[in-house]
């Protein structure tokens, strides 16, 4: 019992650096979103459909090549307009990627089982240096 009084301030240190060690881990597995490289693969390997769930304006500045751009807010209507196989992968896009997953969740709502967010969004698509288009 002396050494933990006596120690408190290791134990402490302990716990504190084993918490800080599993926030990236918990984070991670939140998200449940693609890396960029993944997406990339998903797209070559597997035929992926992506659709930007961003406004108009921000999807005529920028996008990943071949997207399709449903705004979130039409998301509920359009998504089985747009992707009429609802086995097909989906990849959910948007700036950050705060958006994309909650498209993902309503995509996952209408039965798109494979329906998957970008995470970072297209910033972290353009981070990894791969290719945007501009309409």
């Amino acid at each position: 019992m002396n050494f933990i009084l006596d120690n408190w301030y290791l134990i402490f240190l302990a716990l504190a650096s084993g918490a800080l060690l599993l926030v990236p881990a918990l984070k991670g597995g939140m998200s449940g979103g693609l890396t960029a490289a993944q997406a990339v693969q998903l797209i070559n390997r597997e035929k992926a459909v992506v659709i930007d769930v961003c406004e108009p304006q921000e999807y005529a500045a920028g996008h990943v090549n071949a997207a399709k751009n449903v705004p979130l807010a039409q998301l509920q209507e359009r998504l089985p307009q747009v992707v009429k196989n609802k086995a097909v992968p989906v990849i959910l896009v948007c700036a950050k990627g705060a958006r994309s997953a909650r498209a993902a969740g309503i995509a996952r709502g209408l039965g798109y089982d494979k329906a998957q967010s970008l995470s970072g969004g297209l910033a972290a698509w353009r981070e990894a240096g791969l290719p945007v288009e501009k309409t």
